[in-house]
């Protein structure tokens, strides 16, 4: 999958569990393509992992969180709506950038089928 808005960074917490963290501030223009990536990478989980989706450390394989806010730090209601594939995400002023941040954890089966799934 190419991604054009998400760019992920990887780090592990204290206790050695993987994590993949992306950000992206875009304007309202691009906001829907962005938002499109978004669901695009989360219905792939749920469609690998069905099931699986729940904290790691009750021994789930993959977990998200989803934030957004505008560009002058007034946070937006933001969820993914699995069974519709639709992220639903509170509106904004049209002049407003807005920033979304994923944040992606998951078992080392979840981390080998996130890489596979992002390679170009």
């Amino acid at each position: 999958m190419a991604l054009d808005y998400l760019d992920f960074d990887y780090s592990e917490d204290a206790n050695g569990q993987p994590c993949w963290d992306a950000m992206a501030c875009v304007s309202a223009t691009h906001l829907p393509a962005l938002c499109a990536e978004v669901v695009q990478l989360l219905t792939w989980a749920q469609a690998q992992f069905p099931g699986r989706q729940g904290p790691i450390d009750e021994g789930f394989d993959w977990d998200y969180e989803l934030q957004a806010q505008t560009e002058d730090g007034q946070p937006l209601a933001c969820s993914y709506l699995p069974h519709s594939a639709q992220l639903q995400l509170a509106p904004a002023a049209p002049t407003q950038r807005l920033q979304l941040s994923l944040t992606l954890c998951g078992s080392a089966a979840f981390g080998l089928a996130l890489d596979d799934f992002l390679q170009p």
